[in-house]
C-alpha cells in the first residue's frame, strides 16, 4: 500500500475478542506506525471490546436464533476460545445472554467454558433439544467438524450421547 501511495490506512479485524491473534495484529500495525510511510494507520477493535459492544452482540444473537426454536430448547454458541485473558468475554457474554434467555449457552473449542461444562448445564436444566450455532466470523472447520461433525468428540456427538437432540446451524457471524 505504501508503494502505491496510500497515506491513510484503516485496519479492521474480524476477530470476536481481543485475544492473542488480535494482539499479534496490534503489534503488526504498531510496527508499520514505527516504520513510517503512512501519515496515519489505525486499528479497529474486535467485535467484543466494550460493554456497549456486548449489548449489541446480545441483541444480534437474539435476533439470529432460528424462529422454530421453542422456549424449552437450548441455543449453544461455539466460540473459538483462547488462552489469553480476554477469553473471559465468552463467559461474560453467556451471563448477559442468560439475563434475557436462560437457555442460551456459550462455550469454546479452545478455552473456557468447555463443552463438558455446557453439557452438564444442559443436563441440569433437563434440556432435550439444542440448536448449535458457531459464534465465529465464518462457519469453517471448527463449526463443520468440532461442532456439527459426526466424530465422537464433536459437540453434536457429545450432546447427542447425553440424550440431547441437536440441530446444527452452520452460519457464521460475518
Amino acid at each position: 500500500m505504501q508503494d502505491e501511495g496510500f497515506t491513510h490506512v484503516a485496519v479492521q479485524s474480524l476477530h470476536t475478542i481481543g485475544g492473542s491473534e488480535y494482539h499479534d495484529l496490534r503489534r503488526t500495525v504498531g510496527a508499520f506506525r514505527m516504520m513510517g510511510g503512512f501519515q496515519r494507520i489505525v486499528l479497529g477493535y474486535p467485535l467484543l471490546a466494550t460493554q456497549e459492544d456486548m449489548q449489541r452482540t446480545v441483541d444480534a444473537i437474539l435476533k439470529a436464533i432460528p424462529g422454530e426454536r421453542k422456549k424449552a430448547d437450548a441455543v449453544v454458541l461455539m466460540g473459538h476460545g483462547t488462552h489469553h485473558p480476554s477469553n473471559a468475554f465468552y463467559a461474560a457474554l453467556m451471563f448477559q445472554l442468560q439475563l434475557k434467555d436462560p437457555n442460551i449457552f456459550v462455550g469454546t473449542v479452545e478455552g473456557y467454558p468447555e463443552v463438558d461444562l455446557i453439557k452438564e448445564l444442559l443436563l441440569r436444566k433437563r434440556i432435550k433439544k439444542a440448536y448449535l450455532m458457531p459464534f465465529m466470523s465464518v462457519a469453517g472447520d471448527h463449526a463443520i467438524n468440532d461442532m456439527a461433525g459426526d466424530e465422537e468428540d464433536s459437540w453434536k456427538s457429545i450432546l447427542t450421547k447425553a440424550g440431547i437432540q441437536c440441530v446444527a446451524i452452520l452460519k457464521g457471524t460475518a
